[in-house]
């Protein structure tokens, strides 16, 4: 877990712990922790597929399931699946969500009890579980075995079979990797990740109780935790937020409430909505940062701002496409 996570939790907990609620507990909570071990692989897959119809298998930490990664499923063919290696680095889609979006059954192998293997007896390993394999995909830049010692060429030796490796893909002159990704998330830069993605970024995380201010003084707001997720840059963004079946346009602002308190929040205005109930869990899917944080000596000052900030983001929701595909030239023209 990296130390802003770390501290974002932390805060968490104080706000938990003054108004009564129970704690998270990092070292405990099964949705921190819930990793395969000695080997064992799963799928959550509708169809449940056994790995002995397994024929193809594409490997890689997946993170993101941007399209990169598309590039190595397409060249899987029939009876194809993906080998994710599990590990605390992936923050941008986590567990149940990669396999949404994969559209391929998918098997996981836990980095810690596969990192000491030898690049052969890995691929024995694999040869063991998926016993009708004949075809791997893996990108250009691919490195496995202890200390990464061994990469696309020892593969070919190792492997009696198909051994297809997919060049870089670039994308509106980028090259497209989890971590150019995480980059454009880090500077708030939402247009370039979701390019790279093929489709909006997107958190989930638990509704918990906020500081009250939003709904007697301000705007209500649904203030949530997220993890493992990487976290965009302190601001304020256009959203869609998923509830359930339905989707709401919204705004969120992520940060330190440098207004108020002085704590880190992420909080969620559903616009043009008054929800009945407060829902457990949300999604919420980032369109445009509108703007960055700012401090405000008057609450009236700041209501007047997110008033702006909600016009901003509807008409941002209005001309921003949903589903991002290959072809699009563009998100909106901010001209």
């Amino acid at each position: 877990m990296d130390e802003a996570t770390l501290n974002m939790i932390n805060e968490i907990n104080k706000q938990r712990k003054a108004s009564g609620q129970a704690q998270i507990n990092i070292n405990n909570d099964e949705n921190f922790n819930a990793k395969p071990a000695n080997f064992k692989s799963d799928t959550a897959c509708s169809k449940n597929p056994q790995k002995s119809d397994i024929q193809a298998v594409a490997i890689g930490h997946f993170d993101g399931l941007h399209k990169g990664h598309k590039e190595l499923i397409k060249r899987l063919g029939e009876n194809g699946a993906l080998i994710i290696i599990e590990s605390d680095k992936a923050t941008l889609t986590p567990k149940q969500r990669r396999e949404e979006y994969a559209s391929v059954p998918c098997f996981y192998y836990d980095l810690k009890n596969i990192k000491n293997l030898r690049g052969d007896y890995f691929i024995g390993l694999l040869c063991r579980d998926f016993k009708n394999l004949k075809r791997i995909v893996v990108g250009y830049d691919f490195k496995f075995g202890k200390d990464r010692g061994w990469d696309k060429h020892d593969l070919g030796r190792i492997f009696n079979g198909e051994v297809i490796v997919v060049s870089e893909f670039c994308f509106d002159g980028l090259g497209v990797h989890s971590s150019a990704i995480k980059r454009f998330l880090s500077d708030g830069d939402i247009y370039r990740a979701n390019r790279l993605l093929g489709r909006e970024y997107s958190v989930e995380g638990e509704v918990i109780k906020g500081q009250g201010i939003g709904k007697h003084e301000l705007y209500p707001t649904l203030n949530l935790i997220i993890y493992p997720y990487a976290t965009p840059k302190d601001g304020v963004y256009a959203t869609r937020t998923r509830i359930d079946d339905k989707t709401y346009t919204s705004i969120t602002f992520i940060g330190t409430r440098v207004s108020t308190d002085g704590l880190f929040s992420i909080e969620n205005h559903i616009i043009d909505e008054n929800l009945k109930s407060t829902p457990k869990n949300i999604r919420i899917c980032f369109i445009e940062k509108i703007r960055d944080n700012m401090k405000f000596y008057d609450l009236k000052d700041l209501k007047n701002q997110i008033a702006k900030d909600i016009e901003i983001a509807k008409n941002v929701a209005k001309t921003c496409d949903l589903t991002l595909t290959q072809n699009s030239t563009h998100l909106r023209d901010l001209s």
